[in-house]
């Protein structure tokens, strides 16, 4: 058997494929056998997506501050399991009643 080679052009597609299946639990040996790539490219793939959205998701830290704070995040949850078929005017009246 040869070794298992890298991803190329035409199969980056599988990126999104190696990441959905770590995050659904399988380790890195299985998401190996299930795609046929060796263990180091799903490393590797999986490490560079990781820090990827690491680096996108600190860009959520600045700009416009959060306008509901968490006490007001429970409250409307709350409205909003009391009658699921609210509508978000019912909601907001229901807000403003409170």
């Amino acid at each position: 058997m040869g070794k298992k080679g890298d991803l190329s052009d035409f199969e980056s597609f599988k990126h999104g494929m190696v990441v959905g299946a770590r995050w659904a639990g399988l380790s890195i040996t299985e998401t190996a056998e299930l795609l046929g790539f060796s263990r180091t490219t799903i490393s590797r793939v999986y490490r560079e997506r990781s820090e990827k959205e690491k680096i996108s998701s600190e860009w959520q830290l600045c700009g416009r501050k959060c306008l509901v704070d968490v006490r007001g995040q429970r409250r409307t949850d709350r409205l909003v399991q009391d009658d699921r078929k609210a509508t978000v005017t019912q909601i907001l009246l229901l807000l403003t009643l409170k």
